[in-house]
């Protein structure tokens, strides 16, 4: 039988004076309709007042409640979701209301409230249980979480599950596995029936965070002898578990052994390839897949993209570029941010450009991958107006945003600048400053010499500086041969990362650069003594699709007496137009001349030179570099550009050089 009440006036009318609904309903389909339209409207305050207006004639329906609980959800308004419960608890539907409460109080951090409504709770059910500790977990208050998990009587899947994820994300995997071995006692024992996908997928997942391949098989015996083989969210798990153990090949063998692979499996496989360095499968695995006729997602584009971005593979990246736009996936943020970043670091940042105009609806990480861009390949005006453009249009800056904006000051010199916006995260926009935030400021600083500063931020920051801030110092003291600072910052790196070889590298560049010689062997035998070997020099380039390297003296390519002949007539030209080699960044105490001939021979003048030989005319030449551009090869490629006449692109380990008429875009500034 319907509830009928008398209709007095337009249903969305109000009174001005009051913000109670001066208006009765026909029925209940009438008041359905209003708070549902109420809500679209996101009037939460006025769908809760007709709310209680129709309860106080009639218990209302359950299905009132859902638009409301959701809305309270999008606009966090916990303290609205409360007057809800008061009404339900009225009409006697307060266990579902008191349920979305506490999950809607543990969104907004407020797990304390979430605690007390489970207290005043008459009844609760498996739901409710799951909810508060889910909501502890997420805390990363385990000690309660786990109390709350002891006292639920007739634990379920998910309460397991919940509780050893919660362990997994907090660095204590070894709980997780031991949860799950006490559930597979439980299991034993009779206590439950049979296992399921979310608690194997949870033990797998702690067994990747160890990593432990010997556990994870263990658990992958257990999931075939229990039938979950066949269940997608366990084999993504064990896939995951093998890649992330280092075990590719057992990775494959699951992969390959599901009957059914949808996009998510393959985007899944193709990415963990990528992650774990073996570029050429993945990319082997996504051909494999378009010949398979699965169509890709943004998401596996992004995946594919990013791989190329990190293995500067251009090429490929049109390709892939390509197939986005035939299938109408270029104009989404996500896949548009991803080619933003590949053009990018691909060192075409025009093309980054063209895409990012062309995209219609731009988001942060699209306006941040810009600036970025800019700021890496040696456009600081253009990223500093990129900011400005972003601000303008709306939208807040967040703390990624900053570092892209800080590197762009840092690689200008624009030191003023970037204290100016340096300042501005967190007297302007209110963001708590992030150990990236001081590396960055440090940095900025550091390259202008002014180590004073940088000394007076060192002592006033409330977190221990990481180690991108005292490698940025230690940088810096290599340009300006401050050993003092220097032995503090690499004092401090060696007790972060003491197998690290460019800390030893950079201090003995130091020492080097003041003379003295028997502190840079001293380095040299200690780094022998702890068997720390140094990261050698390469760099490559890509001819007609074919990836060729270069190290430091490297006789072994096939047209090496070729690359050797055209870099002599070169360096001869060179010192005639006025090069003087830059012996400092030899670090042998040898004769000059012999350093003069070392440095003729560094894998990316090597590079350069083969480019010059076997590239199309009139192409910009691309090098990458794995370490950071050394000084003299610097100032040799600006005049190489000049006199080979040809634009020369390098990227290093930071960032781009573009060389062209014998000036570089850092300006000298790097």
């Amino acid at each position: 039988m319907k509830t009928r009440l008398i209709l007095q006036r337009n249903p969305l009318s109000f009174n001005n004076v009051s913000n109670r609904p001066t208006f009765f309903f026909k029925e209940s389909n009438s008041i359905t309709h209003t708070i549902s339209k109420l809500c679209k409207q996101e009037r939460l305050e006025e769908a809760i007042n007709v709310l209680h207006l129709f309860s106080i004639s009639a218990p209302p329906p359950p299905s009132l409640y859902s638009p409301l609980l959701s809305l309270c959800f999008t606009l966090r308004a916990p303290h609205q979701a409360r007057r809800i419960l008061a009404i339900a608890r009225i009409s006697g539907a307060d266990l579902v209301v008191s349920n979305r409460l506490i999950h809607l109080y543990a969104k907004c951090g407020r797990v304390g409230d979430a605690r007390k409504v489970f207290g005043e709770m008459p009844q609760r059910d498996p739901c409710s249980w799951n909810t508060i500790i889910a909501a502890y977990s997420n805390a990363n208050k385990l000690v309660e979480a786990r109390r709350l998990f002891e006292d639920m009587p007739g634990k379920d899947h998910f309460s397991w599950s919940t509780m050893m994820s919660a362990y997994s994300r907090c660095g204590l995997p070894l709980e997780a596995l031991k949860l799950y071995g006490k559930k597979q006692f439980l299991m034993s024992e009779g206590v439950f029936t049979c296992s399921d996908k979310f608690t194997a997928s949870a033990a797998l997942a702690a067994c990747a965070a160890i990593p432990c391949s010997i556990r994870g098989k263990e658990i992958h015996a257990h999931i075939l002898r229990v039938n979950l083989e066949s269940d997608i969210v366990v084999l993504s798990a064990l896939t995951d578990m093998y890649a992330k153990c280092g075990r590719m090949g057992n990775a494959r063998c699951v992969f390959d052994a599901l009957l059914e692979k949808d996009v998510v499996s393959w985007t899944g496989m193709i990415g963990r390839y990528f992650d774990c360095g073996w570029r050429e499968q993945g990319f082997k695995l996504f051909s494999d897949m378009l010949i398979n006729r699965v169509r890709p997602t943004e998401f596996t584009f992004a995946a594919v993209l990013d791989a190329c971005s990190v293995s500067a593979a251009e090429e490929l990246g049109k390709q892939v570029h390509g197939s986005m736009v035939r299938m109408g996936i270029e104009s989404s943020s996500f896949a548009g941010s991803a080619l933003v970043h590949m053009y990018s670091k691909c060192g075409s940042i025009k093309k980054a450009s063209v895409v990012f105009q062309r995209m219609p609806r731009r988001d942060l990480v699209s306006w941040t991958t810009m600036i970025s861009g800019y700021a890496q390949n040696g456009h600081p005006e253009e990223a500093l107006m990129y900011y400005e453009l972003l601000l303008r249009s709306g939208m807040k800056p967040d703390h990624v945003t900053f570092v892209g904006v800080l590197s762009a000051c840092t690689h200008a010199g624009l030191v003023d600048k970037g204290l100016e916006v340096f300042h501005s995260i967190k007297d302007e926009f209110g963001i708590a400053y992030t150990g990236d935030h001081y590396a960055c400021v440090v940095d900025l600083l550091s390259r202008a010499g002014r180590f004073q500063e940088v000394e007076e931020i060192i002592t006033s920051m409330p977190t221990k500086p990481n180690k991108f801030l005292w490698a940025s110092l230690l940088g810096g003291c290599r340009i300006y041969r401050n050993l003092k600072l220097a032995k503090m910052a690499a004092k401090a790196l060696f007790e972060i990362e003491p197998e690290n070889a460019a800390t030893y590298v950079t201090l003995a560049n130091v020492y080097a650069s003041n003379n003295m010689w028997e502190e840079v062997e001293r380095i040299r035998q200690r780094m022998e003594e702890k068997q720390i070997e140094k990261n050698p020099g390469s760099s490559w380039i890509e001819i007609k699709r074919q990836i060729h390297v270069f190290l430091v003296g490297d006789k072994s390519h096939p047209r090496t007496d070729e690359i050797y002949l055209l870099l002599k007539k070169l360096h001869r030209r060179m010192r005639e137009e006025g090069y003087v080699p830059d012996i400092n960044y030899v670090l042998h105490d040898v004769e000059d001349e012999q350093k003069e001939e070392d440095l003729v021979y560094h894998s990316e003048k090597l590079a350069v030179a083969f480019g010059i030989i076997a590239g199309p005319a009139g192409v910009p030449l691309k090098v990458f570099k794995n370490l950071r551009i050394c000084g003299d090869c610097h100032t040799a490629i600006k005049f190489l550009s000049r006199i080979a006449e040809r634009e020369i692109v390098v990227r290093d380990f930071s960032r781009f050089h573009h060389f062209k008429n014998g000036a570089c875009s850092c300006r000298d500034y790097w």
